[in-house]
């Protein structure tokens, strides 16, 4: 008993070690994290754990100042954090994540965005990797790390940004812009040449062997002393400048100047210099230097005053022989003589106002002005100067060229009263002028203001009565009459608009703006006004008018479109259903079998619904599967023939353009829209009639493509014309609105001519309607020619073709996906089938060699039909995928179509046609 109670002190006294060694262990545990926290405290980066079944994430300390969150914000819910994501974000996560699940990446890692409560977007690196997985290996919990990098996000910008700018500025400079090292072993080379080493040099811009290439052009007689500068700017890093010749690749030889300014750099000096083509200026040189022999002679010739100015001084330092002419000085004389002497010392025309503008004129600004001058015997005349800064064997001048105008300004003088009222009216406007005096009736038109109204001044006369006889309407004149006597009452400028009548009869608006006159009592002695042609001003309001009534029908046709297209998507696979388990049942009956022939009528139903939905489709614009080159001759004669069998009553006349172009179609829809027109003309004409059809190749410029609101280029345009009852023009204007009719309740849908106008929409092309009532309807389409060949049309055979090979079916929707597998292994397929993008790339992983062909869905939650079809393209590049779908989403299928995907197969399709398919896939 002693022993037992000894082992039993014993293992108490080990108890209670064991748990002071577990208290000192979890206090230290405790410190690391506090130290941790600590550490962690203030920065941009911080942990986190993600409980995945709760879709719960709690986050440290660090991420609610990071997130601008109060601090309950650590726990965040998965759902919430990815609607704060951007939809780039999104799209991230759900890659890397699902490549992190299935195994082909070791951590889950991205770069992403986060819209923070004060709506700021916040960068945010995350890596995590899974601590806790399931039996089967799927991840339960994750934890990782996470930093805020939107600083370094916004100096990458910042960085991308100055880098564009900086390639922007030197591609503009017109020299070649360079960056050239020297290291201290004496290594050399350039770290940047501009684009334009090639068009100035003819060397491309590439940086290796760039040195040895420039050398090797400059010419034989010039290259020792080119390569001596160089040397001696690097070794004493002073500025490099030179000037020298060289032969382009090409074998034209220019001018070259080139300059550099060194910056010192830790272990290296940088060169940052431009070369430029300075053969212009050598010829310029060249060119003055021959000049210059006959400069005095030229000089001296001139009939204009010329005073050459010391820049720095103003003094003369030479003058010509006109200087004695019109001034009356000698050379020497004048060459002693200062700006006042010859000045008239009168204001303006004094010295200081001289120095004035020889200073601006000395600063590189040229000078024009009349000035007041004085003759040697006294007298006062007028000159025109002109002040310009010259260079004159090597020194810098002003140039004073003086032309006597004092014939001129008497003549200006003597005309100055009889042109006061033009001078006051050109200081309101530059436009057609007139003026009213009020009390002896005149009216003047400036020349302008009979160009305006189209009239000849030799045959018209100004009055007020046959002035407002070129407005024959009653009400704008008494509204601008109100107008003119409101800015009369208040002697205010005024201001009114009036359309006219054009000797052609058109029409034109005008603009006048109108200022009364008055004496010292305050009564009215004249008006002058102006006159601004607004024609085409108001021409081009009414056509934005109508662009802008255009553009709402179409935003209003858009946004019916697509819920159109929505509604049939949805449709067409209900259908698919019911024609899948119709044909199902079909094959298995025998055709005595009584319920046999039901099961044919709800086919028939179904093609119903399937036409239907194929006009929505046509409507939204989200059918153009099959587009191939065609003839429009051709399809408009086979589709108005098989009308014109069933309509004897309906003559139909034909008027075919000669080679015709080639336009890019979906031919079931064209064939769709003509019986469409062809049907609504028969309706207008129930007693018989006419339809005119011709076709033409037209070309469409800038202007009429914009009022067609298509892009300009070559067209096929086809009219249809019929004799019908026509349309007013409130019907007219609704025509091409979804589910519009004029027919009883009952008696039409409303969608025939709203999917002819999306079709026609839909290949790129416009389609307008002209009618009046009891004229008939003309239909006008013009479609987007092409220059390809057109592609003969194959016939299906109406048989169930039959195979053996291995399919995988991939569609979200349960009942299509069940019937469609049925029917495949009715016809003697092996099947697999799966319900998502995810499992269809999973399943191919394991058995791309056994499969021979994928049908694959368009539309799927998750990951979508063409973001499935890439991915198994990664996989095997010549895997055959045959997409099927109910609707297109602006044009998301031809795009598949277009990366390589082999065929399309619309929904609700038939067992034949779904064989013939499958059969043209496999071959």
């Amino acid at each position: 008993m002693i022993e037992e109670i000894a082992v039993l002190k014993q293992r108490i006294q080990e108890l209670e070690k064991l748990q002071e060694e577990r208290k000192q262990a979890e206090e230290a545990l405790q410190e690391r994290e506090r130290h941790m926290k600590l550490a962690l405290e203030g920065t941009d980066q911080g942990l986190w754990e993600w409980d995945i079944l709760s879709r719960k994430v709690v986050y440290d300390d660090n991420w609610p100042r990071i997130m601008n969150l109060p601090s309950e914000g650590r726990h965040v819910d998965m759902d919430q954090w990815l609607a704060s994501l951007d939809a780039e974000g999104r799209a991230a996560f759900e890659i890397n994540m699902t490549d992190y699940l299935a195994g082909r990446v070791r951590y889950y890692e991205i770069e992403h965005r986060l819209l923070t409560e004060n709506k700021e977007w916040k960068w945010i690196w995350t890596r995590g990797i899974a601590t806790e997985r399931d039996p089967l290996g799927i991840p339960l919990r994750m934890i990782g790390t996470y930093r805020d990098i939107t600083k370094r996000k916004r100096a990458e910008e910042a960085l991308r940004e100055s880098e564009n700018r900086l390639r922007e500025i030197t591609t503009k400079i017109p020299g070649v812009v360079y960056q050239f090292y020297v290291k201290p072993n004496g290594a050399m080379g350039f770290y940047y040449v501009s684009d334009m080493s090639e068009h100035v040099l003819g060397l491309k811009s590439d940086l290796e062997g760039y040195f040895e290439r420039f050398s090797a052009i400059v010419i034989p007689e010039h290259r020792d002393g080119f390569i001596k500068s160089i040397e001696k700017s690097v070794k004493e890093a002073s500025e490099w400048k030179y000037e020298g010749m060289l032969q382009k690749p090409s074998g034209e030889i220019i001018w070259f100047s080139g300059n550099s300014t060194p910056s010192l750099r830790e272990n290296e000096i940088v060169f940052n210099g431009i070369v430029r083509d300075i053969t212009d200026r050598k010829k310029a040189e060249d060119t003055l230097k021959l000049s210059e022999v006959t400069y005095r002679e030229i000089f001296n010739t001139v009939n204009d005053a010329i005073w050459v100015h010391d820049i720095e001084t103003g003094e003369f330092l030479d003058v010509n022989n006109a200087v004695t002419e019109i001034f009356g000085y000698s050379v020497s004389e004048a060459l002693n003589l200062n700006v006042e002497d010859i000045s008239s010392g009168v204001h303006p025309f004094i010295k200081e106002t001289a120095m004035k503008l020889f200073r601006a004129a000395a600063d590189g600004q040229p000078q024009h002005f009349e000035w007041q001058c004085k003759h040697k015997d006294g007298h006062f005349f007028w000159t025109e100067v002109n002040l310009k800064r010259a260079s004159i064997a090597g020194k810098e001048c002003v140039l004073a060229i003086e032309r006597d105008i004092t014939d001129r300004k008497r003549a200006e003088e003597a005309l100055s009263k009889s042109e006061e009222r033009l001078t006051e009216a050109q200081k309101m406007t530059h436009l057609g002028f007139w003026y009213w005096d009020v009390k002896t009736g005149d009216v003047e038109w400036s020349e302008e203001v009979f160009k305006i109204f189209h009239l000849d001044p030799k045959e018209f006369t100004p009055h007020i009565d046959s002035i407002m006889a070129l407005s024959p309407w009653p009400e704008d004149h008494q509204r601008n009459q109100e107008l003119i006597n409101r800015a009369i009452e208040t002697h205010a400028q005024g201001f009114y608009e009036q359309k006219f009548l054009r000797p052609d009869q058109s029409i034109g608006h005008y603009y006048s703006t109108f200022q009364g006159h008055y004496d010292e009592n305050g009564d009215l002695l004249s008006i002058f006004g102006t006159v601004l042609d607004i024609t085409e001003r108001k021409r081009a309001e009414e056509e934005n008018l109508v662009l802008k009534e255009r553009l709402q029908h179409a935003d209003k046709m858009e946004a019916i479109g697509t819920l159109a297209g929505g509604i049939a998507h949805d449709f067409n696979n209900l259908l698919m259903g019911i024609q899948g388990y119709a044909s199902l049942s079909l094959m298995n009956l025998d055709p005595s079998h009584p319920n046999y022939e039901r099961l044919k009528r709800i086919e028939d139903q179904v093609q119903s619904g399937a036409d239907l939905t194929r006009q929505l489709l046509g409507f939204a614009r989200g059918g153009r599967y099959d587009v191939k080159p065609a003839d429009m001759n051709d399809i408009l004669e086979k589709s108005s023939s098989m009308f014109g069998r069933t309509k004897k009553e309906i003559s139909i006349h034909r008027k075919y353009g000669k080679d015709l172009w080639i336009v890019e179609v979906d031919r079931g829809q064209m064939e769709q829209v003509f019986m469409n027109l062809y049907v609504n003309a028969w309706q207008a004409m129930p007693g018989g009639g006419e339809i005119y059809l011709e076709t033409e190749n037209i070309v469409l410029d800038d202007e009429q493509a914009l009022s067609h609101a298509v892009k300009p280029g070559q067209y096929v345009k086809i009219s249809m014309t019929d004799t019908g009852t026509g349309m007013d023009a409130k019907t007219r204007e609704r025509i091409f609105d979804p589910f519009f009719t004029t027919k009883e309740m009952g008696r039409g849908t409303g969608l025939g001519l709203a999917t002819v106008y999306g079709i026609i929409k839909g290949h790129g092309g416009s389609i307008n309607a002209y009618s009046e009532p009891g004229h008939g309807t003309t239909f006008t389409i013009y479609l987007p020619a092409s220059e390809k060949e057109v592609a003969k049309e194959q016939t299906a055979t109406g048989a169930i073709a039959r195979g053996t090979e291995t399919i995988l079916l991939v569609d979200d929707e349960k009942m299509i996906l069940e019937v469609s597998k049925e029917l495949l292994e009715a016809m003697g397929y092996l099947v697999y089938a799966v319900g998502s993008g995810q499992k269809a790339v999973a399943v191919y992983m394991e058995k791309r060699n056994e499969i021979d062909l994928v049908i694959l869905d368009m539309i799927m939650p998750g990951i979508s039909g063409g973001e499935t079809f890439d991915r198994l393209q990664e996989i095997n590049p010549a895997v055959k995928v045959l997409l099927s779908s109910g609707y297109s989403i602006t044009g998301q299928a031809q795009e598949i179509l277009d990366r390589g995907c082999n065929g399309f197969l619309q929904k609700p399709f038939h067992p034949e046609i779904l064989s013939s398919k499958v059969r043209e896939m496999l071959a």
